[in-house]
C-alpha cells in the first residue's frame, strides 16, 4: 500500500510540473492487463493523459519507439508532450474515451471496421517488420500452452492424459503450420475494439502497440474481426474478411493463389491461436494476478474456439476434448485465487 501511495504522489507531482499547474488532479482513465495505467487530467479546457509505466515492470521505451514509427507511417497514435523515462511517466495526447467496443453497432460497424482495416493496411504496407522480434514457432507454441495449464488444469481441475496430450499437440500443430505458411508483416498483436478509439481526425486512434512482432498477415485481422469482446454473425464477418483480402490483393501483399477459401482458413486458424491462448490467459489473469475483469468475456472466447474448430475435420478431436470437460460448466465462476 505504501508503495502504491508513493507512486501516486510521484505521478501527481510529475504531472503538475509537466503542465505547470500546482492544482491539477488526476482521475483514472483506463488500465490494461499489464502494470501500465493511464490517468486523465484537465487544464484550460483541454485534457491530457498521463501514462504511468513503471520502468522495472513495463519499460516505456518500446512504446515510445513504436509510437514514433507508427505516426510516421500515417497512423493516429497518441502524440507525446513530455516524458520522464527514469520514473516511467509520459504526458500524451488524450484520444478520448469512445472505444470501438462502445461505438460498434449494426449501423456503425461497416464504416468503423472499414476505417480500422484501412489503418491496418497502412501498418502492413508501410511498417518495416524485418527488425521486429519474430512471431516464432516458440512464441506460437508458448501461447497455445497457456490454455492446458490455466483453463484445463487450474480452472477445470483436469490434467490431460497422454492420449489427450496427443490430441492437443495435433491441434496445436495444425494451428502453428497455418500461421507459418502465411506472409510475414508487422503485427500489432492486440488490434481489437478495446485498443481502437473513434476519433475525428484520421480514425481510428490506435493504442497498446508496444508488443509488435513480425508475424502472420492475418493475425491482426483475426484480432479485429474475431474480437473476444464483441461478436458478429459469421456471414457478416466473412464479408469483412473478403473485403480485406481484396485490399491485400490491391496492395500486392498477396497474389491470386490466396483464394477466398485459403484466406478464410488463414483467418480462422490464426484466430484459433489467439483464442486458445486467451482462453488460458484470462484465467491466468485471475488466478495468478488477481484481475477478474476479463472473466465475463470467457464464454465468447470459448464459443469462438469451439465453433471455428468444428469447421475443420482435423480439429474434431480437439473440440471433443474441450466439450468433454467444459460443457455444462459456468466458465465465469472461479475458485479463490
Amino acid at each position: 500500500m505504501t508503495i502504491a501511495l508513493d507512486r501516486a504522489a510521484a505521478r501527481l507531482a510529475w504531472a503538475r510540473t509537466a503542465l505547470d499547474d500546482a492544482t491539477l488532479t488526476l482521475e483514472p482513465a483506463s488500465s490494461d492487463a499489464s502494470f501500465r495505467s493511464y490517468w486523465r487530467t484537465h487544464r484550460d479546457d483541454r485534457s491530457w493523459i498521463v501514462m504511468d509505466s513503471p520502468p522495472e515492470k513495463e519499460d516505456p521505451r518500446p512504446w515510445l519507439v513504436m509510437g514514433e514509427r507508427l505516426a510516421a507511417a500515417g497512423l493516429h497514435v497518441p502524440a507525446v508532450y513530455a516524458k520522464d523515462l527514469e520514473q516511467g511517466f509520459l504526458l500524451i495526447e488524450d484520444l478520448g474515451n469512445r472505444l470501438y467496443l462502445s461505438e460498434l453497432n449494426e449501423q456503425t460497424a461497416d464504416a468503423l471496421y472499414s476505417d480500422a482495416m484501412d489503418a491496418l493496411l497502412l501498418m502492413q504496407t508501410r511498417m518495416d517488420h524485418h527488425h521486429l522480434p519474430p512471431f516464432s514457432q516458440q512464441v506460437l507454441v508458448t501461447g497455445l500452452e497457456v490454455m492446458p495449464e490455466w483453463f484445463l488444469g487450474r480452472h477445470l481441475g483436469h490434467t490431460p492424459s497422454c492420449d489427450e496430450w496427443d490430441v492437443l499437440e495435433a491441434a496445436f500443430g495444425a494451428i502453428i503450420r497455418n500461421a507459418q505458411e502465411q506472409p510475414r508483416c508487422f503485427v500489432h498483436r492486440d488490434y481489437h475494439s478495446r485498443n481502437l478509439l473513434v476519433v475525428d481526425d484520421n480514425n481510428p486512434g490506435v493504442i497498446d502497440f508496444q508488443g509488435a512482432l513480425a508475424g502472420p498477415i492475418t493475425y491482426d485481422l483475426a484480432s479485429l474481426l474475431r474480437d473476444a469482446y464483441i461478436v458478429w454473425p459469421r456471414e457478416r464477418v466473412e464479408g469483412w474478411i473478403e473485403s480485406y483480402r481484396q485490399r491485400l490483393l490491391g496492395a500486392g501483399m498477396i497474389d491470386d493463389t490466396v483464394t477466398s477459401e485459403r484466406f478464410l482458413r488463414w483467418v480462422d486458424l490464426t484466430g484459433m491461436h489467439r483464442h486458445v491462448r486467451v482462453l488460458g490467459q484470462f484465467y491466468r489473469l485471475w488466478y495468478r494476478d488477481g484481475k477478474p475483469g476479463y472473466l465475463a468475456d470467457v464464454p465468447a472466447v470459448y464459443r469462438y474456439v469451439v465453433s471455428v474448430a468444428r469447421s475443420y475435420p482435423e480439429l474434431a478431436d480437439f473440440v471433443a476434448l474441450l466439450e468433454r470437460h467444459a460443457e455444462g460448466r459456468d466458465l465465469t465462476r472461479v475458485t479463490a485465487a
